[in-house]
Order: structure tokens, then sequence, then C-alpha cells
């Protein structure tokens, strides 16, 4: 309950919007275990709240999105339909390391997991900021645009960095992340 409050605290901070109290009540009953606390937020806003541990910079955008664009990469994984949920067994997937991240979310999938989505992902740095380090950055291979692009969160400049790669292109800093499961 302690490490559910945290997060709920630093989101709060950030000035995400908070869901009533009701709807927290049953996640923070199922907030057990590796956890992370999601709530679904325009993700342009949501990197700007995020900075690397010990840091005071905050992350950005990379200049390849054009203006309002992240907002178009939506999950194709099933996500629940809430304003917030928890995503369990959180992996930021550094075997995938230099692995199209086609065919690491093929792998993913095949070990009944699911690969992240652009929320999550941000979720991540918010709650965990020491989990993205140079050289062990991923990719959020649960959320797409229509295209080729998977969107990936990696450091730029002292900063976290919300970019995107294309699907077929491997790249050895950047992993495909993934959770065991989701739930609302």
């Amino acid at each position: 309950m302690l490490e559910f409050d945290r997060q709920l605290q630093n989101l709060s901070s950030r000035g995400y919007e908070i869901p009533p109290a009701q709807d927290l009540k049953r996640l923070r009953a199922k907030a057990l275990g590796d956890f992370l606390l999601v709530l679904p937020a325009d993700p342009e806003q949501a990197v700007a709240q995020t900075t690397l541990a010990g840091k005071a910079k905050p992350g950005r955008l990379d200049r390849n999105y054009k203006p309002g664009e992240p907002k178009n990469f939506v999950p194709v994984v099933e996500v629940p339909n809430m304003k917030a949920y928890l995503v369990f067994d959180v992996d930021r997937g550094e075997e995938f390391r230099n692995v199209r991240p086609e065919d690491a979310v093929a792998a993913i999938t095949a070990r009944g997991r699911t690969p992240l989505t652009i929320d999550e992902g941000l979720a991540l740095i918010t709650h965990r900021p020491a989990i993205l380090e140079k050289n062990k950055c991923f990719m959020l291979a649960g959320s797409r645009c229509g295209d080729r692009r998977v969107p990936a969160l990696w450091i730029s400049e002292g900063a976290p960095k919300l970019g995107w790669c294309w699907a077929g292109n491997p790249h050895t800093w950047l992993g495909t992340a993934s959770a065991g499961s989701r739930t609302a």
C-alpha cells in the first residue's frame, strides 16, 4: 500500500489528473508485488514531467515528432479503458537490444507478455527514473500510429527523450520493454 500511495503522490505532484478515490481504492487493493500505477496522459506533457535519476533537467520530445503527433501513437495491445490502471512485472527488455522491434514483440508475446505502451513507459521512468540508463534505453512497441514507427525512450543532452525508431531497425542501445500483465 505504501508503494501505491508513493506512486499516486508522484503523479499528483507532476500535475496528472487523479481519478476519484473510489476508483483508486479498487486499484490499491490489487497493487501487490512489482507494479506501476499508470494514468494515461498527453505524452508531450508527461515526458516534460520526467527527469533522470538525481537530475533536474526535464524530459523532452525528439525533434522528429510533428506538433501534437505523439497523441497519435495509441495502444495496439489491450489496455484497460480506465483513467488509472496497474501494470505488473515490467522489464526494460535489455535482451532485445540490437533486435528489430517487430522480432522482439514476437518473442515477447510468445512468452505471454505484452510490450509497453507510451503511457506505461512514461509511468516507468516517472516512478523509477534510474531505470533509464545510458545504452540501456527501450522501445515502447505497445503503441503505434499506423505506420512503421515505434516510440522509444532514451537519454539525450542529460534528460529523458521520447522519440521513435523504425520497426525494422535494430539498435544496440534500445531494448523493447514489456510487462507481464495489466489490470484495472
